[in-house]
């Protein structure tokens, strides 16, 4: 990982690369994904299973399309005890941060005879995505943690789950388990873009959602931003990311581990350490390159590493975190000596992880906000997946009649101004 004096004009060139990379699909993909999305509304159930015959299972069909009871049975068999040991505690811990998070509905009276309020009610149907990482070979479990919670805390009463088979037809087992543990209503055997076009449109046997959430490659990615509109969905996502801010105080071996962790994720993922200590930006560079033999997926994180890696060498941590503010990362590690003397310095991440027992990982599976974040710089203007994705807002209006009429010439005199004559007659021919 190469170590760049900033602000300088090739660590402002890397900045830029890191910035652009972004969230940018090709016209093919594009088709290509337009016309599976028409296929699935077009066709249903049929398309659906052709395309999951194609390139997941040949022996999914119409008829096994749909989880049965007794395929929960089998897999809450086949999980080891530590598994649900560990998925109670990550579920308990999500729940308990996302139903801080519910709204409730209100009435107020500002003024005499004046009623306003807002009604706060969950979506009918969420559709939850979770990639099926290797064919099944490697569950997902915490995007259906991640998706599906916060759905139930709203009080969504229909949550279906889409993920793609393994090669013998089946959901992982740990898939399975973890969407019966957090009451997932339903599961479809079906992933990629015709998974979002079947969420978005509906099949005869999918249930058409009104809200999709979760991650998933470039296809599904493409796919909610194309039926966006059609339905609401999380966010339009793109590589993962990390930016840590250390000082001469952090250990290099815990930073290279922390962005290596996302290094392996794609090699488009962005790891960048921030940093004012030289000595620190030497020693990381070097526990990175001890680090990375040793990972399965090293090729992905070495590809990421060298095109979208970097060390920053800052004048100070003021600086560090106005070029962190600029990035806006999707994860941000503040490992420094007193990391919560900086707490209101950050003004753009998706999530802020303080001290060195903090790592991200943390984020991803237990600590309990929600790990579907805003990337490529996104953290600007959104925010994590939460329960009030799930929801909708209605506004409540009542005015008496003597509060109407003592209102009511200030709007005739706003909508006369606007030139829509047929507003001020609707208050006139009330007076």
């Amino acid at each position: 990982m190469k170590i760049y004096q900033y602000p300088s004009k090739s660590a402002e060139k890397r900045v830029k690369d890191t910035i652009e990379r972004g969230l940018g699909f090709s016209k093919q993909d594009y088709e290509r994904v337009e016309a599976y999305l028409e296929d699935v509304k077009t066709r249903g159930d049929e398309a659906l299973v052709e395309y999951t015959k194609k390139f997941d299972s040949k022996k999914v069909t119409i008829d096994s399309l749909k989880v049965t009871q007794k395929e929960f049975e089998i897999a809450l068999k086949n999980v080891d005890t530590s598994f649900l040991k560990a998925i109670d505690r990550s579920v308990n811990q999500i729940e308990y941060f996302h139903s801080k998070q519910k709204e409730n509905s209100w009435i107020d009276t500002p003024r005499n005879g004046v009623m306003v309020g807002q009604l706060v009610k969950p979506v009918s149907t969420a559709g939850v995505y979770a990639p099926g990482a290797k064919g099944g070979k490697t569950p997902l479990v915490s995007s259906v943690l991640m998706g599906g919670i916060p759905a139930k805390i709203a009080g969504v009463p229909s949550i279906n789950l889409m993920t793609p088979p393994m090669e013998n037809g089946e959901i992982n087992p740990y898939i399975l388990a973890a969407a019966q543990r957090i009451g997932i209503t339903s599961v479809f055997k079906a992933g990629s873009a015709w998974a979002i076009g079947a969420l978005a449109y509906g099949t005869q046997t999918v249930p058409k959602a009104d809200v999709i959430v979760g991650p998933g490659n470039i296809y599904v990615t493409l796919a909610k931003k194309i039926v966006v509109g059609i339905v609401g969905i999380d966010m339009i996502a793109g590589p993962s990311e990390i930016l840590i801010i250390a000082d001469k105080h952090a250990n290099p071996q815990f930073l290279a581990a922390d962005l290596l962790s996302q290094a392996e994720h794609d090699a488009m993922a962005s790891s960048i350490l921030v940093t004012d200590s030289p000595s620190l930006a030497k020693n990381t560079v070097a526990a990175i390159e001890n680090q990375i033999e040793k990972l399965s997926r090293k090729n992905i994180a070495k590809k990421s590493i060298e095109k979208f890696g970097a060390i920053m060498l800052v004048p100070d941590i003021e600086t560090g975190i106005e070029l962190s503010n600029r990035l806006a990362p999707e994860h941000l590690e503040l490992i420094v000596k007193e990391p919560f003397d900086y707490i209101n310095q950050i003004q753009n991440a998706g999530a802020l992880f303080l001290g060195p027992y903090t790592p991200e990982p943390m984020g991803d599976y237990i600590a309990g906000p929600n790990h579907v974040l805003p990337t490529a710089g996104t953290a600007r203007f959104s925010s994590a997946l939460g329960v009030e994705h799930f929801t909708k807002k209605t506004s409540l209006i009542h005015y008496s009649k003597a509060a109407f009429k003592k209102e009511a010439d200030d709007v005739i005199r706003l909508a006369e101004t606007e030139g829509l004559t047929a507003h001020a007659n609707s208050v006139k021919i009330r007076k």
